[in-house]
């Protein structure tokens, strides 16, 4: 097994990392790492969530910056707020011990006001969301002509919440001067596009096999239960799990606020997330997770985008996933960081077939379990 130091990253950042309590690279790291050190050329990666992504392209940035240049040299664009925060935030760690290298992270919900006060001050690597980052550049709030490095994380997730007219935007504006480095679950065709029109022909290009792909971690249950017993299957799971924490998906807004009501009239603490929600109220629920004020998340698939959160013990399928690849993004949200986890689906006889599907596909053992 390689090491971080035989993949070619400095003492300070692999210092940094031990304190994070990350030891033994992963498998995209491992192929990651190398490559865009020596080369930083074009890289299209196909890694799901969980997988050590960010400090994949992370710790190569912050390696190749040159931190006596006050001026934005890489640019990480994500889908969402939350997936924005928490990769600066995990560049401000890897930095504790090494040289001075500034993270931003901008995105829209928040006053653009600060953000452009914040970028005033000596910035080496910008995070950011496709709007509010064209918000900034129309205010010249933001100078990306040192810009050597684009990465798309989560590239899929980006185009399906609708972020194609400002990607190609922004791709547009930076063509010429910098490479490419492209993290995507799936490929689905606006991802070839993307490649096609923005990418070298001789991009590296890295796909963890199937069975790398779902997080090894992980193990995946399911209970048959007739559908208006759902609940109370959901409920005796629950129970077992005690103080334990985790994320429920269902495919609706409507179902996972009906869900969280049923159960905080159980007394057990939950609270929704869906697609309606202010951001002002989706940070509150956030928050209050994060605090352990609540324990169960309610989500749709569309809401829960970019949420990464440390700990979380489960996952629950209420409802399947319209896609299969959505199964692999929910389960993605427990196991993180080298421990343990389980995806529990509850399915109604009708639905085997499909979790049959999702089995074959993925390539993955699915038990049955009892409540």
């Amino acid at each position: 097994m390689a090491t971080f130091s035989e993949l070619g990253i400095a003492d300070t950042f692999i210092k940094a990392l031990k304190e994070n309590n990350i030891f033994s690279p992963t498998e995209i790291q491992v192929q990651a790492i190398p490559f865009l050190l020596e080369n930083g050329t074009d890289l299209i990666a196909q890694a799901q969530t969980g997988t050590g992504k960010t400090a994949a392209f992370g710790l190569p940035l912050l390696q190749k910056v040159d931190p006596d240049i006050p001026q934005v040299q890489a640019l990480i664009l994500t889908p969402t707020r939350e997936l924005g925060q928490q990769i600066a935030k995990q560049l401000f760690r890897f930095t504790k011990f090494g040289p001075k290298i500034f993270t931003e992270a901008v995105y829209g919900g928040a006053p653009i006001e600060n953000q452009v006060r914040a970028l005033a001050r000596p910035t080496h690597i910008v995070v950011a969301t496709p709007g509010r980052l064209l918000d900034l550049l129309e205010r010249k709030a933001i100078d990306l002509k040192q810009v050597k490095t684009v990465v798309l994380d989560e590239a899929d997730e980006m185009l399906s919440m609708g972020f194609k007219k400002e990607l190609d935007q922004i791709l547009e504006r930076t063509a010429g001067q910098r490479y490419t480095w492209l993290f995507s679950a799936t490929m689905p065709p606006e991802i070839r596009n993307i490649i096609n029109n923005y990418m070298s022909r001789d991009a590296y290009r890295i796909q963890l096999s199937k069975n790398q792909v779902v997080n090894q971690n992980i193990e995946h249950f399911y209970v048959l239960s007739e559908e208006k017993d759902k609940t109370e299957a959901l409920l005796g799971f629950l129970k077992k799990q005690e103080e334990e924490r985790g994320v429920i998906f269902c495919k609706t807004k409507a179902a996972a606020q009906t869900l969280a009501k049923q159960l905080l009239a159980k007394n057990i603490p939950a609270g929704a997330i869906q697609g309606d929600l202010l951001q002002k109220e989706r940070d509150k629920v956030m928050r209050a997770f994060k605090n352990h004020t609540i324990r169960i998340l309610v989500a749709t698939d569309l809401a829960a985008r970019g949420i990464d959160i440390a700990n979380l013990s489960f996952v629950v399928h209420y409802q399947l996933p319209e896609q299969i690849d959505y199964y692999t993004h929910r389960s993605g949200r427990t196991a993180r960081a080298g421990r343990k986890g389980t995806s529990l689906s509850i399915i109604n006889p009708k639905e085997l077939k499909n979790l049959q599907n999702i089995e074959k596909s993925l390539g993955i053992k699915i038990k049955e379990t009892h409540m």
